[in-house]
């Protein structure tokens, strides 16, 4: 009980530190984005690389639907292809950081 108390806390935690940087996106589609990544994270940190990859998925699909600045958005897009591969193999510590570099470039827009 007390384990999944802590998870619940963990989750809420980081999509309210999450919420303060999706905010400041001008584009729609990579506000979407950046909650997914942020998502990924957060179930990446539970080592749920199930409902990680859901949310990697649903990034890539918004990620393509981006026309304000696509080079930058190509970028994000291979990492979080990336992100996906490491996670295939259970690598957390790797997968984090990709998906980091992926919240890097989609904040940049």
């Amino acid at each position: 009980m007390n384990l999944i108390k802590k998870a619940v806390l963990t989750f809420f935690m980081a999509m309210s530190l999450g919420a303060t940087n999706v905010a400041f996106a001008e584009d729609a589609k990579a506000t979407e984005v950046i909650a997914h990544i942020e998502a990924a994270i957060a179930e990446i940190d539970k080592h749920d690389f199930n409902a990680a990859y859901i949310h990697e998925k649903a990034a890539r699909v918004a990620s393509e639907q981006i026309t304000s600045n696509e080079a930058v958005a190509q970028k994000g897009y291979q990492s979080l292809i990336q992100a996906q591969i490491i996670g295939k193999r259970a690598d957390a510590e790797k997968a984090i950081a990709e998906l980091n570099k992926a919240l890097g470039f989609y904040k940049s827009i």
